[in-house]
């Protein structure tokens, strides 16, 4: 039945991602015709039916060099594409109220996403650190910690080893006591990779007091599952599979295992948070890593730090409106009451698809966690 729908669903997209790129097409070619009436038609057809499909082609076995490229192509048409969603049916609503309008109607969306996608790609290129303050009242836990936490590096994906130096330059900077990558270190596929030699010694060279520790995002299955965590051991990466550790007999820190990774974690699965605790003293301060913060109704009282990304935060506008509408907490710091747990969601400090950020931030996260007796 599962199977069932997934083919449902998986043709009802396909179907109207062609009808839709069918109707952007035609409605763009008689825009250019507008200033340019000798325009080959089939030329046209040829190139914009390879800039739609490359988002797929990627996916081929196709030469290295040409499959860069492709996927170049490929994730900045996402952006684009997102936006002729949007920008397309406003300009046609604009015609049919004023036809006289058709050739500005079109200008404006050509300059409109031209404006977004470059911003977005400039606003991609930044990284913007964020702190926040933590209390936590467990009577075995003295002084304060400082934790930084990333999320979302997608290594693999376009751009995230150009900007992947900038990260760790920035966590050395914080002087962390620890650091915690909560998922989607990779982008599905550990030979998407450019230079893992580089990737490898530069998470070597994260300085925390306390070690880096990691768990698993839904972006971090499949094929090459495997091969992704030999390189995270290699790369002094210390990876809790719905384990903990304690830090400095001070913390207790989880990585829970992501309940839905694409391609698979092999024999691996997630367990019920229930047995994870029981073997953990519960006077120490608690700190989880979920990649998801939907996963955020599975906590109790008994957890007094949850660290999650995955959304992205929308990425781009307006889909931060969509990710604000499905998750309880989408970005930023929140707890429901004084007996819940505090909930850290971190934007991402890198970017999926699309390599743009439009009303968003790629950050790196900075956590001071405090025994509130020490507070003034």
């Amino acid at each position: 039945m599962n199977l069932i729908l997934a083919i449902i669903v998986s043709i009802a997209v396909l179907s109207f991602y062609v009808g839709t790129n069918y109707y952007f097409a035609k409605t763009a070619y008689q825009w250019l015709n507008l200033f340019l009436p000798n325009i080959n038609g089939k030329i046209f057809a040829v190139i914009y039916t390879f800039i739609a499909s490359s988002m797929f082609l990627s996916f081929l076995p196709i030469p290295y060099g040409i499959k860069k490229i492709v996927s170049w192509v490929g994730a900045y048409w996402v952006g684009v594409y997102a936006y002729l969603l949007i920008l397309i049916p406003l300009a046609c609503l604009i015609v049919l109220l004023k036809p006289n309008f058709h050739f500005h109607a079109g200008l404006i969306v050509v300059l409109l996403i031209a404006g977004l996608v470059g911003y977005g790609t400039y606003k991609a290129n930044l990284l913007k650190h964020v702190s926040y303050e933590i209390q936590t009242k467990k009577s075995a836990f003295s002084g304060n910690m400082k934790i930084v936490l990333i999320s979302d590096l997608h290594l693999g994906a376009v751009n995230s080893e150009k900007n992947f130096p900038k990260i760790i330059q920035g966590i050395n900077n914080l002087k962390p006591d620890i650091v915690c990558i909560v998922g989607d270190i990779f982008n599905d596929d550990l030979n998407l990779i450019k230079n893992p030699a580089k990737v490898m010694d530069l998470l070597k060279s994260i300085n925390a007091k306390h070690g880096v520790y990691a768990s698993l995002g839904n972006h971090d299955g499949g094929k090459t599952f495997n091969e992704m965590i030999r390189f995270l051991e290699q790369s002094n990466i210390k990876l809790l599979n719905d384990e903990h550790v304690i830090i400095d007999e001070r913390l207790v820190l989880i990585g829970r295992v992501d309940p839905s990774p694409i391609g698979g974690f092999g024999e691996l699965h997630r367990k019920d948070i229930t047995d994870i605790l029981s073997s953990i003293n519960h006077n120490l301060p608690i700190v989880v890593m979920d990649h998801n913060p939907s996963n955020l109704k599975h906590y109790g009282n008994e957890i007094d730090l949850l660290l999650s990304g995955h959304t992205h935060a929308g990425q781009i506008f307006p889909f931060n409106l969509l990710t604000s509408a499905i998750h309880t907490v989408n970005y930023g710091h929140y707890q429901k009451d004084s007996n819940s747990p505090h909930v850290i969601v971190t934007s991402g400090a890198s970017t999926w698809g699309m390599p743009m950020r439009v009303g968003t931030d790629n950050e790196i996260v900075e956590i001071f966690l405090n025994a509130i007796v020490a507070l003034r």
